[in-house]
């Protein structure tokens, strides 16, 4: 129920009703990045394998997705205090507490074209104004999982959310993306755009919300 009525907040957000890609147009509400990492792999405790809280106990470690974090830092858990500040996996702050980390939301509207490609609109809320983000597309088909900008060239996907943490954004993706995808929301935490990179994961770039397709 509680998951449902995530869905439904997301899509009354932009004004939309579910739908299938099969139709002209899909709507897909956005999780964050923890929830649906957190879900694939069977964590018994969701965490965010890209954002670190300060524990002075913990040792350094290679950790989730394979990032290496300093010691004193562990991966944030979603049951964590919502003040707690986020941190990069170099003990960089990221400027936002895990509440506002976690609070990312929104949602796309896919609609494919006659050429093959397909026209994707973003709107978010809860986003930090002023650093950047990026959209990108998931490759559940290659190993390991691939990524690409989601406008095939890294020139237009990238944006700043504006002074009350929203943001619009549309591009046009090469291909009409399948259940092989995910459109991915990138927060770059040293404020710049990579291009066709994502940037260090866990250290300058962090994956904070996600959208699979149908």
């Amino acid at each position: 129920m509680q998951c449902l009525k995530g869905v439904l907040i997301a899509l009354s957000f932009l004004g939309m009703t579910t739908g299938t890609h099969a139709q002209s147009t899909t709507e897909l509400p956005f999780e964050t990045h923890a929830a649906f990492f957190s879900a694939e792999v069977g964590l018994p405790v969701a965490i965010d394998p890209q954002v670190f809280v300060i524990d002075n106990d913990a040792a350094a470690a290679v950790g989730a997705q394979g990032i290496f974090h300093i010691v004193g830092l562990r991966n944030a858990r979603v049951s964590d205090s919502p003040v707690l500040p986020v941190y990069s996996a170099i003990r960089k702050p990221l400027h936002m507490n895990l509440g506002q980390w976690l609070g990312a939301r929104g949602a796309a509207r896919l609609t494919p074209l006659s050429d093959g490609r397909e026209t994707v609109a973003v709107q978010l809320a809860g986003l930090v104004p002023g650093p950047r983000y990026s959209l990108f597309e998931n490759h559940f088909d290659q190993q390991p999982i691939g990524f690409s900008p989601l406008d095939g060239t890294g020139i237009k996907n990238t944006f700043k959310a504006d002074s009350s943490g929203a943001a619009r954004v549309t591009v046009t993706a090469p291909k009409v993306l399948t259940h092989e995808n995910a459109i991915l929301i990138v927060y770059h935490s040293d404020g710049l755009a990579h291009g066709k990179l994502r940037g260090r994961i866990g250290r300058d770039a962090h994956h904070q919300l996600i959208a699979r397709v149908p």
